[in-house]
């Protein structure tokens, strides 16, 4: 019988060639058991920026071992694997190809830090492998995505934890439970505000990529764009086949706090997003300041973004807006009170300690193989990811109209109103936009069946439900 070699098999596995029903000799999915003495074998694909905490995270842990560094630029090879070195006193194989590391059937599990187009069919991969995946946020690229990964975690038995740690972080547990629970009053609206500022990228011409990067490998299952400096490492995430703006990046942990702060089943129904990409010109795709607007039956939510502000007026936070008054930045102000009561524990802001709980609970729950006391399992990740793609699939679908135009999509609410209102006087200020001549882009009002995570007669919608991949990295639709 003809033997096929495991990398081959993956690579046709992935590209729907071969059903994914199968089990590799030597992992995880075949028997390989820890014990209590026995290290967690990981690899980090992804060791530029965020990737260098996982590094940190996991190179503190006596019970870890970071055995594969991952990354399509091999520059970074010597500085990584020495950090390695430093924390945990052995050096990892370095690869540029991800699908080497699926070979070792010693590996328990992977970290996936690589760009966001890349998250789906890595972890996928990992899963049909038998490893456990701990995949940074947001979990997909687009909607279907986020589906494959849970279809593949619950299939082959994997442990996957989402990247949105302010779920191990004990204030903001309280908090959410606090408010879910009813505490301060019954939750009306959750009002996310992501203030960051975020400068233009400019305009680069295409060139040849360094030698070191398989660039390739780095496009993976987008479209390939020519190379240019403001796309590798960073600023993809401002290019739509790569990225999903702000509101995917920052967004994705405010709104999963504000999701899981709301009653059980709280779903998205109708959704509304508009803005654009203001106060310069440059290659950047996704709007700088953006205003999403969510019904979600008896409670709203709103996210207001805005990238054209200076470091001072930085804030990244979810305000909690109820019958009884609004909490607000660890402050608990009751209605019609302008000193805020302090919530003690709570957290004073939106940004979360950088994750060691975090990584801890996804070593931990390796070990137990209990997924339900993971503190960010992928489902959840997925549900709160997918607010994210909504507002931008309901921008993306929407048309350029004069600041002159009220949006009458926002239903007459007050709150969306004054949050409109304030958009357009942030950007006078800002921007020192004329809007009385200026448009921007109003999109189009979406309704969401989010049990059958569809769009309600709007089959344009439907199709970017996913999109078309470049073959061999394509995220199969049957896991």
């Amino acid at each position: 019988m003809f033997r096929q070699h495991r990398r081959d098999f993956l690579k046709r596995a992935a590209t729907g060639g071969i059903a994914a029903a199968f089990a590799i000799s030597g992992t995880k999915a075949s028997g390989r058991v820890l014990g209590a003495n026995d290290r967690v074998r990981i690899a980090v694909a992804g060791v530029n920026g965020r990737g260098q905490q996982h590094i940190t995270a996991y190179g503190e842990m006596r019970d870890v071992e970071i055995a594969w560094l991952v990354d399509p630029d091999s520059r970074l090879f010597a500085s990584r694997s020495a950090a390695v070195q430093k924390l945990a006193g052995n050096t990892p194989q370095c690869v540029q190809d991800f699908r080497r590391v699926l070979d070792d059937p010693t590996l328990d599990a992977v970290s996936l830090v690589t760009p966001n187009h890349w998250h789906a069919l890595l972890a996928v991969w990992a899963c049909q492998a038998g490893k456990d995946v701990l995949v940074e946020k947001p979990c997909s690229h687009n909607i279907s995505e986020g589906r494959r990964i849970v279809e593949a975690a619950r299939k082959y038995g994997r442990i996957v934890q989402h990247g949105t740690q302010r779920r191990s972080d004990p204030r903001f547990v309280k908090l959410t439970a606090d408010v879910r629970s009813g505490k301060f009053g019954k939750l009306r609206l959750a009002f996310i505000k992501i203030h960051r500022p975020r400068e233009t990228i400019g305009v680069r011409p295409a060139e040849q990529p360094p030698a070191e990067l398989d660039y390739n490998l780095w496009v993976g299952p987008a479209p390939v764009h020519p190379y240019r400096s403001n796309l590798v490492p960073y600023d993809w995430h401002w290019i739509w086949d790569f990225g999903n703006g702000e509101i995917g990046n920052l967004g994705s942990h405010q709104l999963d706090v504000a999701r899981w702060a709301m009653p059980a089943g709280a779903a998205p129904q109708r959704v509304v997003s508009l803005g654009g990409r203001f106060g310069y010109r440059d290659q950047g795709q996704t709007p700088n300041t953006q205003l999403t607007v969510f019904d979600c039956g008896d409670v709203k939510l709103m996210c207001a973004q805005r990238g054209l502000v200076d470091r001072k007026a930085v804030k990244v936070t979810v305000e909690f807006h109820t019958a009884e008054g609004v909490i607000r930045e660890g402050r608990f102000f009751p209605h019609g009170q302008s000193e805020g009561e302090p919530i003690p524990g709570a957290p004073a802001g939106g940004f979360a300690d950088l994750g060691r709980l975090h990584f801890r609970n996804f070593i931990d729950c390796i070990r137990s193989r209990r997924r339900e006391e993971l503190s960010a399992e992928i489902l959840e990740g997925h549900r709160s990811t997918l607010l994210a793609h909504l507002g931008n699939l309901s921008y993306r679908l929407g048309e350029e109209v004069p600041f002159g135009k009220p949006p009458g999509s926002l239903g007459g609410d007050p709150l969306a109103g004054e949050a409109f209102e304030d958009l357009q006087r942030h950007l006078a200020d800002a921007a020192g936009l004329d809007l009385g001549g200026a448009t921007y882009r109003l999109g189009r009002t979406l309704r969401f069946d989010a049990q059958a995570e569809r769009f309600v007669g709007d089959p344009d919608a439907d199709q970017r439900l996913t999109r078309p991949y470049r073959s061999p990295f394509v995220v199969p639709e049957q896991v």
